[in-house]
């Protein structure tokens, strides 16, 4: 006996809409409050329609690379300034070069301008330098008076930015020590003191006033070289924003320079030694913090020659005393930590620390993982940029958005009558979706939307109503074959699914390929419309399909009213298909006779 065969399980789980329907109303609950807790309830707006500034940098010719400036640098500044100030490309920060040497930077308003800017000109150029002298960043007292001078007690010295104090003045007869480790900073032997001449010392005899230079040493080149580094020191006040800026720009890498860095809410200055190990020796850069001390710290891994370098270096300055056993961490010419060795740190990993919050810190881990600008950079102007002529735009977008939903929803109202309002309700599930996470995104990402992206939300519109369209003629076939609508409404679901799908695909296809191969406001159409497609895919699945399926229980529909869309008598249906199977016909009569 033959086992009875299974009943098939209906196509949609046709018995279960309530499921799909509470995660998308759970979804719309968690995603609007999100943007009420997040206090964004409005989407990010790109500069053309809420203004911003704007941000001329400058290409500076150094000494002997003029020829730097090139179109294949200023590309490369170009995408690593783009890297830095855009994120994931979705905030609408326009990076451009103009001319042979400026690069135009526009940043929508409400970004954080000032951090923006420091981003954008800010080479990250990173040094790791041997310390030689410290001070504080007051210049020098006059001779006669005590002067600070290097930290010469066996204590630790403070991290740049920990808020400890500064060493403590001493007198100033120790800028005789600075001097020599100046002249041991410049790797050139002393020369001998050379001995005074007899006519020398008969002219000394009789006028009984022997000159400096009879009883000193003439300087040499180095030494001459350190004692003007001495003086320049001496003179800086790190205090003063212009002396601060222009005092470690210029400096070669293979000499000595003078710097200035923070420590707590105190500036310092530093003499300090030729760079041992350079940004190029990083391969990577994060900030993070740490769970021990609760800080805000950069941790980098360098590269195997740069561990290499950077463990040669702290060995020879753990055999030093203070502040000879430290080495300061260099930025684009400012100290931002200068931590003592105690043992040669190998392993290939260090670690920045020293008055960093989490913006500074993931900033400048960012700054050195996208690598140093190829070229210095100046700002050579900054603007305001007025959202007026935006706003025009704007409203006149808005309105042939508006003009083209009404068409649409005229049309469905036309054609599909009582259907009609599933496609309304469908849409407005899909405008509350994405209105919320583009609010989001907003805080989350940067997401900046500009008129290209108006433009995407626009086109996306039609490509939701096209979902609908689909299976709405799906299930009319079905009713057409004489089917009832609760049958036709799952037996239309996997077709019209199928083609829902690939159509999709395309569309997201497109704006994927759009996203990756432009640059600047297109990616902000790319990025909508992509979104826009992956959220007709959920409000399909999980609201339009499952209210389609309750409404096919309700008497106005499943009984084919004239109002409902569903009419059979209006869609030419045919008669009921029949339950029977056919079994064949039957053979014809045997005639007796012929038999």
């Amino acid at each position: 006996m033959a086992a009875p065969k299974k009943g098939r399980r209906p196509t949609g789980a046709q018995g279960r809409p309530g499921r799909a329907l509470a995660i998308i109303l759970i979804a719309m609950v968690a995603l609007t409050a999100g943007m009420f807790l997040s206090k964004q309830t409005t989407p990010r707006l790109g500069i053309d329609l809420a203004g911003g500034t704007s941000i001329t940098l400058k290409a500076k010719s150094e000494p002997g690379k003029e020829s730097a400036i090139n179109e294949t640098n200023m590309n490369t500044a170009v995408g690593i300034i783009d890297r830095r100030v855009n994120g994931l490309g979705v905030s609408e920060a326009e990076v451009q070069t103009q001319g042979r040497d400026h690069i135009i930077v526009n940043i929508p308003k409400g970004t954080n301008e000032q951090q923006a800017r420091e981003q954008v000109g800010t080479t990250a150029q990173l040094y790791f330098r041997p310390v030689i002298a410290f001070a504080d960043g007051s210049p020098a007292a006059p001779e006669g008076t005590p002067s600070p001078s290097p930290s010469a007690s066996g204590s630790e010295a403070p991290k740049a930015g920990d808020g400890k104090a500064s060493p403590s003045a001493t007198p100033s007869s120790s800028a005789t020590s600075q001097g020599r480790a100046l002249s041991e900073a410049l790797k050139a032997p002393a020369a001998p003191a050379p001995s005074p001449s007899a006519s020398e010392s008969k002219k000394a005899d009789d006028t009984k006033a022997p000159s400096p230079s009879a009883s000193a040493p003439a300087p040499t080149g180095d030494e001459a070289a350190a004692a003007a580094l001495q003086a320049k020191f001496a003179a800086l006040d790190c205090n003063d924003p212009a002396q601060r800026a222009a005092a470690g720009q210029g400096a070669k890498p293979e000499e000595p320079m003078i710097a200035c860095g923070q420590r707590g809410d105190a500036w310092g200055k530093w003499v300090l030694g030729p760079a041992q190990v350079n940004g190029q020796d990083v391969k990577e850069a994060k900030g993070q913090i740490d769970p021990q001390r609760g800080q805000w710290i950069v941790t980098m891994q360098f590269t195997d020659k740069g561990a290499d370098k950077f463990a040669k270096i702290t060995g020879e300055l753990a055999t030093k005393q203070m502040p000879q056993n430290q080495f300061a961490i260099v930025l684009d010419g400012k100290v931002i930590s200068d931590p003592s060795v105690s043992q040669a740190l190998t392993g290939g990993n260090a670690e920045i620390s020293g008055g960093f919050n989490q913006q500074s810190a993931q900033d400048l881990g960012n700054m050195l993982s996208y690598g140093a600008l190829p070229l210095s950079f100046s700002e050579d102007s900054v603007t305001t940029v007025t959202a007026a002529l935006g706003s025009e735009q704007l409203k006149a977008g808005l309105i042939a958005g508006a003009i083209g939903l009404a068409l649409v929803v005229i049309y469905l109202l036309a054609y599909y009558r009582g259907l009609a309002f599933i496609a309304i309700v469908s849409l407005m599930v899909s405008a509350i979706l994405t209105y919320t996470i583009m609010s989001l995104l907003g805080k989350g990402i940067g997401f900046a939307l500009n008129l290209p992206a108006v433009c995407g939300a626009i086109v996306a519109i039609g490509i939701t109503a096209d979902s609908f369209i689909v299976y709405f003629e799906r299930i009319r076939d079905e009713i057409r074959e004489g089917r009832t609508l609760r049958p036709a409404v799952e037996r239309a679901w996997p077709r019209a699914r199928r083609t829902i799908l690939v159509s999709d695909f395309v569309s997201f296809l497109a704006a994927a390929v759009l996203f990756i191969v432009t640059v600047g406001k297109v990616q902000g159409f790319a990025f909508t419309l992509g979104l826009t497609t992956l959220l007709d895919v959920v409000v399909v699945f999980l609201f339009t399909k499952p209210v389609m399926t309750l409404v096919a229980r309700t008497k106005f529909f499943s009984s084919g009213h004239p109002w409902s869309g569903l009419d059979p008598k209006r869609l030419g249906a045919k008669p009921p298909l029949r339950r029977s199977r056919r079994t064949g016909s039957a053979p014809a009569p045997v005639d007796a006779k012929e038999a």
